[in-house]
């Protein structure tokens, strides 16, 4: 009985062996593939402005790690431009709908990608720890046009470009107006939605350790990727978000949490029906209604 025992004790040990490793390897793996963008797997551009009548640059740039950067830029007709960001693992063409209603209202539009996005260079995702000097670059690139007036630059970004585009103008004072959709208030707020959307496990035991591995991956803490920090920073400038309450991509709760954050002037379009980024998709005129009174009215004063 004592050998059955023993033996029973050993298969049940192997077999936990096993799970946990098991556990651990495919924990590891997601958050291998949550943060490395190679380009065989990645989401390119199938249109370009010029399938919107939109004229047109084909931008590159060099980022300050040395990465080339795929950007498009549409002239300005009143010398004010948006800075327009798409979101995690998608790609510019997200935001020709977007620079084309701003063409109509006489705005330039600057759509960039970031590292391990698009064309542009770099395999790492590091949710914007290093992206921060992606936007930078791009800002830089702006400066050298001729068609702009720097008093007049605005930021509009989706999702995980939301979230960029508030970290980025809580560091540079110049970007004078700031739209953000559906952007991430935390990492922490909303890893659980996030993970389980893109990768379809549940929050336990799986999150805790996919965090773990991307933490170590990146070396940046989940605590540090936190845009109700940076939100407050932008005012007195102007900010205005957008959320859906049937967001399965991020926390719901991430607009208001954004919103309590920020200070005035401040705006939030909340809808409880739309999902992720579904704005311009559902209500295409009353978007651009909003967004372009938000610039005109802080850009150009009207």
């Amino acid at each position: 009985m004592k050998r059955i025992t023993r033996i029973v004790l050993s298969v049940l040990a192997g077999l936990l062996i096993l799970a946990v490793g098991g556990l651990l390897w495919k924990t590891r793996q997601e958050a291998y593939n949550l943060l490395h963008s190679p380009m065989a797997t990645r989401t390119l551009p199938t249109e370009t402005p010029a399938d919107y009548n939109l004229p047109y640059d084909d931008v590159t740039i060099i980022n300050p790690d040395g990465m080339k950067l795929a950007g498009w830029y549409i002239p300005s007709e009143n010398g004010a431009v948006i800075i327009m960001q798409h979101g995690y693992k998608s790609m510019r063409g997200e935001l020709l709908n977007e620079a084309e209603m701003m063409h109509r209202h006489g705005y330039g539009a600057l759509i960039t990608s970031i590292r391990a996005h698009d064309y542009s260079e770099g395999e790492l995702i590091t949710l914007g720890f290093y992206e921060v000097q992606d936007m930078e670059a791009w800002y830089q690139y702006l400066l050298t046009r001729d068609d702009i007036d720097p008093e007049k630059i605005g930021i509009l970004g989706n999702s995980y470009g939301g979230m960029l585009s508030i970290q980025y103008a809580s560091q540079n004072p110049n970007i004078k107006a700031v739209v953000a959709n559906s952007a991430f208030s935390s990492m922490s707020d909303t890893v659980s939605t996030s993970v389980k959307h893109f990768t379809g496990l549940p929050e336990f035991p799986f999150v805790p350790l996919i965090v773990f591995w991307a933490q170590v991956d990146t070396g940046i803490k989940i605590e540090e990727i936190d845009a109700t920090k940076w939100i407050p920073l932008i005012g007195p400038r102007p900010v205005f978000l957008m959320q859906g309450g049937a967001d399965t991509v991020i926390s719901p709760d991430s607009g208001q949490r954004l919103y309590d954050a920020a200070k005035e002037p401040r705006e939030l379009w909340y809808d409880p029906a739309l999902g992720h980024v579904e704005f311009d998709k559902e209500y295409p005129e009353e978007y651009e209604a909003r967004v372009s009174a938000f610039y005109d009215k802080y850009l150009l004063g009207m």
